[in-house]
């Protein structure tokens, strides 16, 4: 079975992929060489669950778990990691299936890797983390949020959304083709070039497609879930995404943002934040040095600029 181009490209955009098959998006995949990202402090592998999970530490101070995109690997943040790492400790993780980390007996579940997680953080001796995950990562860090909340002090959901509807609606029918039977014609893309230099046992691609074919398969809802979040939430997004606008707005609102008018002083306005980046879309902002600007005031907490009447106080 080989399987139009077109419908290859709407599984690497649905199934959170590094890249698209066309060549310029390959191009942009180049930050996912081994080169792109310095060696780690340390690196290991911690078994939760049933499942080695291979992560890396980079940098000195707070700590900061950073998850990957679906059949990438830790690497393919490119240039982002090290700007984190000036002044955090990164703790970056190869998500179960992906990278380093074999794909084991268990189905690919973000509700399970998510309790996996806050395994692993409390076994690297950390009780609470800040977590940035990019697409299939984002929602592997919502879902840490959501079930295991003591453990994350500030979240960064890039590229993701909280319900399946959340996709472009011509992208939703092209789920139930992802299968085994796409791996034949994936040999020459980054996904599987990827893997087959890191993955412990290349052979097992098909079935980590079907793996995620069954995962996409499934509809979601997390809207009442999110509701119930009281960390800062940060949420990215390039301006051309594969997330609906809508979606994205409905996302922030969820959190109690853009809601009213925030003030004269922003006491009306939400903790949480919304970040929309020009020119990006979703196949290069997990490499753009423009998400780590943009994320990294919100990590560290810096001040809120002046408002109009702190700015004019001095002249009375």
């Amino acid at each position: 079975m080989h399987l139009p181009l077109s419908a290859l490209r709407c599984f690497a955009a649905l199934a959170l992929l590094l890249a698209s098959l066309s060549p310029a998006a390959a191009d942009a995949a180049q930050p996912t060489a081994p080169a792109s990202v310095p060696a780690p402090v340390r690196n290991g592998y911690v078994p939760v669950n049933g499942v080695r999970y291979y992560y890396e530490l980079h940098g000195r101070g707070e700590p900061l778990l950073l998850l990957h995109g679906g059949l990438g690997t830790l690497d393919m943040f490119g240039p982002v990691l090290p700007m984190l790492a000036r002044s955090r400790t990164v703790i970056a993780v190869d998500l179960h299936g992906h990278g380093r980390t074999a794909l084991g007996d268990r189905p690919i579940d973000f509700t399970a890797m998510a309790n996996d997680l806050a395994t692993l953080v409390a076994e690297l001796g950390h009780p609470q983390v800040d977590v940035m995950g990019y697409s299939m990562g984002g929602s592997v860090a919502l879902r840490l949020a959501i079930q295991h909340p003591a453990r994350v002090r500030r979240l960064v959901v890039a590229s993701a959304g909280f319900a399946r509807d959340g996709f472009y609606p011509e992208m939703l029918p092209l789920q139930a083709q992802v299968s085994a039977a796409m791996a034949k014609d994936m040999v020459d893309t980054p996904m599987f070039q990827v893997y087959r230099e890191r993955a412990p046992r290349p052979q097992d691609f098909p079935k980590l497609l079907d793996q995620m074919g069954a995962w996409m398969r499934q509809p979601y809802d997390w809207s009442d879930e999110v509701r119930t979040l009281r960390m800062p939430v940060m949420l990215v997004y390039g301006d051309s995404d594969m997330l609906r606008l809508e979606h994205i707005v409905q996302f922030y609102q969820l959190l109690g943002g853009g809601l009213r008018d925030a003030g004269w002083g922003r006491e009306h306005m939400s903790g949480n934040r919304l970040a929309i980046i020009p020119n990006l879309t979703h196949y290069e902002a997990f490499s753009s040095p423009a998400l780590a600007e943009t994320v990294i005031p919100f990590l560290d907490a810096q001040a809120a600029p002046a408002t109009w009447a702190e700015q004019v106080s001095p002249a009375r």
